[in-house]
């Protein structure tokens, strides 16, 4: 699995990163972006309720007035549509902006989502209008082997920061030495999202996050 992740990682070169400062990986969705308010803003343009009432995606999504929710394929389409048309669309996560700014000063930063392919251009404008110029990597599944890909590449310190308990865990396999961070940045999610705060601190706020980051990388 290591040697397919290594196969699949760009170098931070190409990406224009310094190994000689510490490098910041962090997610988009829930994390530098408000993705479920987003998402719902336009699942009710096309007659749809998007109902926050469990720590999931497709399942929260309704038919207007429904009691059953939309089966799953239903809601893969419309989650495609999104991410096609609509994504860049998205709010930033309160503080994301100036916290990110702020880690960038004496870090690397390096945008990593999964999110499918035609999101790419989409994406890529959002985090550059927004003032974040980063290079950015799309991915699927867990995150953990093309992080340590990524940081194999540098003797620098590291840090992840991702909404979802399984890509941090996945961090924490496969990447070790990489301090790890849980945000959620809806707070309609946070009382909703499985957190392991034991093993990934849980920062929702992202001045306060951003100091804890720079704790870690910068011992």
């Amino acid at each position: 699995m290591a040697e397919t992740a290594a196969l699949s990682a760009p170098s931070l070169e190409s990406l224009g990163l310094s190994t000689n400062r510490p490098l910041v990986i962090v997610d988009v969705d829930e994390v530098l972006g408000l993705f479920m308010k987003g998402f719902g803003g336009f699942l009710a343009t096309r007659g749809y309720d998007f109902r926050v009432d469990r720590f999931a995606l497709f399942q929260n999504i309704y038919p207007a007035g429904a009691a059953e929710h939309l089966d799953l394929e239903a809601g893969r389409a419309l989650f495609d549509e999104f991410f096609g048309g609509h994504c860049g669309e998205i709010e930033p996560a309160p503080g994301a902006v100036e916290a990110l700014i702020r880690l960038s000063a004496r870090a690397e930063i390096l945008i990593l989502s999964n999110a499918p392919p035609q999101a790419e251009q989409l994406r890529g404008d959002w985090l550059r209008r927004h003032g974040l110029p980063h290079p950015l990597i799309l991915s699927t599944g867990p995150k953990g082997p093309i992080t340590a890909a990524l940081v194999a590449q540098t003797p620098q310190r590291t840090a992840f920061i991702d909404d979802l308990l399984p890509n941090l865990d996945s961090v924490r396999e496969h990447s070790p030495s990489t301090a790890t961070f849980q945000h959620v940045a809806d707070e309609r999610l946070r009382p909703l999202a499985p957190s392991a705060p034991q093993r990934h601190p849980r920062i929702d706020d992202w001045a306060e996050l951003a100091a804890a980051i720079e704790a870690a990388i910068h011992r």
